[in-house]
Parts: structure tokens; sequence; C-alpha cells
């Protein structure tokens, strides 16, 4: 029994690092890749890096995804897609989030 447990402990403490590195589904991408910071940006406590025209982040406030894409995109510029936490923005969403 205690054989199986410390398997168990040794298969979770190598899986830890992996864990860690799994993306929080934010991302975005520019509509203008020219606009992409050379380097971390934070807005609301999200730190936003870009290669590219696409940007990933970790953090962030808890806010909804909308309201998240207005923040951005005033430091930013328009984004042609914006995922928050996992919660993809419609077209609609997108284009007024863009105003």
């Amino acid at each position: 029994m205690r054989s199986v447990l410390s398997i168990a402990a040794l298969c979770l403490a190598l899986a830890a690092p992996a864990l860690a590195q799994t993306p929080t589904g934010t991302r975005l991408t520019l509509t203008d890749a020219a606009n992409a910071p050379t380097r971390s940006v934070i807005v609301d406590g999200a730190s936003w890096r870009c290669e590219g025209a696409t940007c990933t982040a970790s953090g962030g406030a808890n806010q909804p995804a909308p309201r998240a894409c207005r923040r951005v995109v005033a430091r930013l510029g328009a984004v042609s897609e914006f995922t928050w936490r996992g919660t993809a923005l419609t077209a609609e969403q997108l284009a007024a989030c863009n105003a």
C-alpha cells in the first residue's frame, strides 16, 4: 500500500511543473501587429506578452471578458480575436470592444 502511495506522490510531483505551464486561456490577436508591444504590458493586473500580432496573458483582475477587452484595446489597439480566461468574445462583442 505504501508503495502505491509513493508512486502516486511521485507522479503528482512530476506533473506539477507541467500543470503550472498550462495556458490560462487568455489571448488576443491584434489587427495591426505594428501595435504589438516589444515587452510585457500590464493591464488590470494581467501581464500581456506579444509575439507578432498574437498576445497571451497571465493573471488579471476578475472581470467580464467584454470589459477586459475594452481595457486592453485602450492600451494595445484593435483586436480581431479576444479570449479572457477561457471566454471567447463573439463578433458582435469584438465590434463593441473595438468601437
